[in-house]
């Protein structure tokens, strides 16, 4: 029953993970080889290029990578996204201290 249940889990997270787009602003070069059609040199050849030039604006712009033509973008397009460019999201800011009571001392805290 376990071995039942580990494979149908199995099947689901592979099938979830080809689902996704992959982010090529973000994604390594393996994760770049898994794509239809992209071999080491083509993945290094991305992962150069956004080195080079900065993160890609638009899934068009994966077209002007040396050895990515039309057929192979055209292929590619509905697995790659440039969602979220390469910059992490920023921290919250940190909660101010309670401001300070009459007589320069600070506020007690709420219970």
């Amino acid at each position: 029953m376990y071995q039942k249940l580990a494979a149908l889990l199995g099947a689901l997270l592979l099938s979830a993970s080809a689902l996704a787009a992959v982010n090529l602003n973000s994604a390594s070069q393996a994760e770049l080889e898994s794509l239809d059609g992209i071999g080491p040199a083509k993945a290094k050849a991305i992962v150069d290029y956004r080195t080079k030039n900065g993160p890609f604006k638009s899934v068009d712009d994966l077209n002007k990578v040396p050895g990515i033509g039309d057929k192979t973008m055209e292929a590619l397009r509905k697995d790659v996204t440039v969602g979220g460019g390469m910059a992490k999201p920023a921290a919250p800011p940190a909660a101010k201290p309670p401001a300070a009571a009459a007589g320069g001392k600070p506020a007690a805290p709420k219970p």
